[in-house]
């Protein structure tokens, strides 16, 4: 039985860690951390947690965590993890930090557009980016993964097979998203407030989303040249959910039968990817509580462009489920162990 340690639980990401946890077959909590709800019962904060989860919760001491572990997932805000971590707690547990302290490569890039000092950059090298449909081989035993973000991992994995296989001139890609409300945090925020978001849709981090570099460098791997793209995110009255909507200039004329067959030599065995029908586009409502990624496109010929759609539940595979995901890599589970849950509608 793998003992897990969250800190960070009682954000909308930790509590999805617990209900997720609660239900696999090879976990048990063993630290449900929160500086916010120090001694409080933990279902004292989340009411659906009554009778189920009767723990206090506890505070981020990671070094004595370390010792009553055997891994541990970091809900928390940039910079929290990397000031945590060392050689010594990373000999003794496995990480999976859900911030993006050791997401990008490049720490300038990350202080850069984090507006933090990284407090342990000497691990940013030895971090596997935890996207397991392409990084699988890697995260497999590795004792430090960086969870990618719900945006990213919607906007990559939707890309991917196509920027792989050259079929999209990568100087003219456009990515529009949209998040339901909870991938702001639980944190009390104006903007966030009911009558800010209710009957509303607005655009923000236009051209300074933190997520851009992330998205940048990853697809950037796979055509193994830098990318420039545009990405802009849309907060939609929501609980949960992103769609993606992203653009390409084909490189050349292209079938929907050669563009399908691309999306099936990368996708068609991986469990969690829904390639849908033709001309189906995804919905957030068909993915909510799941793993799942539901994905598609459509050829314009009009422009030669492709337009690839994708939608996830920002936070299972977008957070929490990814994070399972990986922890089942790590420890040689069955990937899908604890994450087989059917979309709930409505």
């Amino acid at each position: 039985m793998i003992k897990a340690g969250i800190i960070g639980s009682t954000g909308y990401a930790g509590q999805e860690l617990v209900r997720l946890l609660l239900g696999h077959k090879e976990a048990e909590i063993v630290w449900y951390g929160s500086r916010s709800y120090i001694d409080q019962k933990y279902y004292q904060v989340f009411g659906n947690m009554f009778e189920i989860v009767d723990e206090k919760c506890l505070d981020d001491n990671m070094e004595e965590l370390a010792d009553r572990a055997d891994i541990i997932f970091t809900a928390t805000p940039q910079g929290l993890c990397a000031s945590l971590v060392n050689e010594d707690i990373l000999s003794r547990v496995k990480i999976v930090d859900l911030s993006a302290d050791f997401r990008i490569k490049d720490v300038s890039v990350y202080e850069k557009w984090y507006g933090i000092e990284h407090k342990s950059p000497e691990y940013i090298k030895e971090a596997v980016y935890g996207l397991c449909e392409i990084n699988r081989n890697e995260i497999q035993g590795k004792r430090l993964v960086a969870n990618p973000g719900c945006y990213t991992t919607c906007s990559i994995l939707s890309l991917y097979p196509l920027v792989k296989e050259g079929v999209i001139d990568t100087d003219s890609i456009i990515i529009d998203a949209k998040s339901g409300t909870s991938g702001a945090g639980r944190g009390a925020k104006i903007n966030n407030l009911y009558c800010e978001v209710n009957e509303n849709i607005k655009a923000y981090g236009v051209t300074t989303h933190r997520h851009i570099p992330e998205i940048e460098e990853q697809l950037g791997y796979a055509c193994g040249k830098e990318i420039l793209l545009n990405f802009t995110p849309h907060l939609v009255p929501m609980n949960r959910g992103i769609l993606v909507t992203a653009y390409g200039n084909l490189t050349k004329n292209y079938t929907y039968e050669e563009l399908k067959a691309i999306y099936d030599k990368y996708y068609e065995k991986e469990y969690f990817i829904r390639i849908l029908d033709k001309d189906v586009p995804p919905e957030t409502r068909w993915v909510e509580g799941s793993n799942f990624v539901d994905i598609n496109f459509k050829i314009d010929d009009r422009t030669k462009r492709v337009i690839v759609m994708g939608a996830l539940d920002n936070l299972v595979k977008g957070a929490a489920g990814q994070a399972v995901q990986n922890m089942n890599l790590m420890f040689g589970l069955p990937e899908t162990m604890g994450l087989d849950q059917v979309p709930m509608f409505p």
